[in-house]
């Protein structure tokens, strides 16, 4: 019994995201169609389309799934202990050092190379 239920839900979830999908393509036709009207009337009218199709896609099964994941996410992102501007600054200076010295050797290591092929190449001068 309880098979048929999920059954007959995600059918009915597939169903929402089908009619979902169809409304936000329903609504960027309109965009295009509607070239003639002003931009912001068309944008607005694409977001508040888009919003509708979001509303439908967050009634599934799969929407309230990516809600939580959100919140979820949410309150993992309040408990990050963030770096303080000093940290960030140190860091920060630390990476460019670094860049800077790697491409000084690279620097160097190119000058050997070019320096070994000319004289492989043209050993007399």
């Amino acid at each position: 019994m309880n098979a048929r239920a999920e059954s007959e839900s995600s059918v009915i979830d597939t169903i929402k995201l089908v009619v979902a999908a169809l409304v936000f393509l329903g609504g960027v036709g309109g965009f295009y169609y509607y070239s003639d009207e002003l931009l912001l009337y068309r944008v607005l009218g694409l977001l508040a389309v888009s919003l509708v199709a979001v509303g439908i896609c967050m009634t599934t099964h799969a929407g309230r799934e990516v809600w939580a994941f959100a919140r979820d996410s949410r309150q993992e992102l309040r408990k990050v202990v963030w770096p303080t501007k000093q940290e960030s600054l140190q860091s920060t200076l630390v990476v460019l050092v670094v860049v800077v010295l790697v491409g000084v050797f690279l620097w160097l290591l190119d000058t050997f190379f070019l320096w070994a092929i000319q004289l492989l190449l043209h050993p007399g001068g």
